[in-house]
């Protein structure tokens, strides 16, 4: 009887092993917060799922959050390698992305990067990025001129505008550049506004409304994600149209957006994890680039804020929040 009391035993000791050896171990660093962030990692999750990874059941995710403290993230990073993950996944914002790559240079890094990772030093290549590193990039930094155009098509009398934008980024002078050269192109004055906490970005908003610019186009930046409804709410309250780089600020509550769908982009990061998982190089696999940009538009807002929404801003919406 204790015999086969002691087999028993072994064969599930046996079994629990194989089941921990079969779990795949993956890191996902984050810049931004768990709550604002839930769609995105699901939309993650999802891509795994595709490939038959299940959170739980094949793979095994430690998940790390900065919550727009940029300077938390080095130390998050390394947690992570020091934990032996399979693959590294870095993800809102520019900074998440270099902290990985400082981390390591042999476990597999996969990203999901609002800006040029060529651009930024980060990669030799799109098509070839070589080393343990590629991901999805969203041209966060591209838009950031088409998103004034919009703005100033939904004012058109307006002469001043203004651009916020998050100082500790890796990304601010690209952010500043491309709004200040279609500013000059549009002919109109543009103020620059920084701000990186609750506090500071509250004062740009009083600042914005006291030099009288009539529209504020927001940086696509995960500090300013983090603290989405403050933005938004402020916004509301000094009856400041606003346009935003992805459509869960119109969803809250914002006008406008323009950009690349987040949902999309974690989708594909998701993919290439699993990718990775069954043996691909991450060095081989090309940055995945979007083919689509969402233009979503909120009446209500637009309503609320006396604003006659212009009739081709409406026909060229890809949503219309009513």
């Amino acid at each position: 009887m204790r015999r086969r009391v002691a087999l028993a035993w072994v064969g599930v000791s046996l079994r629990a092993s194989a089941w921990a050896r079969s779990m795949r171990n993956v890191g996902f660093l984050c810049g931004a917060s768990a709550k604002e962030w839930a769609p995105f990692v699901d939309a993650f999750r999802d891509g795994l799922a595709s490939a038959g990874f299940v959170e739980g059941r094949d793979v095994a995710i430690d998940y790390r959050y900065a919550d727009g403290r940029y300077e938390r993230l080095p130390a998050l990073a390394r947690l992570l390698v020091e934990r032996r993950v399979e693959v590294l996944v870095a993800t809102a914002g520019g900074a998440a992305v270099r902290a990985a790559q400082d981390a390591t240079r042999t476990i597999p890094i996969v990203f999901t990067l609002g800006n040029d990772p060529v651009a930024m030093g980060l990669l030799p290549s799109l098509g070839r990025p070589g080393g343990n590193m590629t991901g999805a990039m969203l041209f966060a930094q591209s838009l950031m001129s088409k998103r004034l155009e919009l703005l100033r098509e939904m004012l058109p009398l307006a002469r001043a505008f203004a651009v916020l934008v998050n100082p500790d980024s890796k990304s601010v002078d690209i952010y500043i550049n491309e709004t200040q050269r279609a500013a000059h192109a549009l002919r109109v004055d543009l103020q620059v506004l920084r701000a990186r906490n609750p506090e500071e970005i509250a004062a740009a908003f009083a600042r914005v409304r006291a030099q009288r610019a009539a529209g504020l186009v927001v940086s696509p930046e995960p500090t300013f994600d983090v603290y989405r409804d403050l933005i938004v709410e402020l916004a509301s309250h000094h009856a400041m149209p606003a346009i935003f780089g992805y459509r869960e600020y119109c969803a809250a509550g914002g006008l406008l957006s323009y950009g690349a769908s987040l949902t999309w982009g974690y989708g594909q990061a998701g993919e290439y994890v699993a990718r990775v998982l069954n043996g691909a190089r991450p060095g081989e696999l090309p940055v995945v680039q979007p083919t689509r940009f969402e233009l979503v538009l909120n009446l209500r807002t637009a309503s609320a804020l006396g604003i006659a929404v212009p009739m081709s801003l409406r026909l060229r919406a890809d949503e219309v929040i009513e």
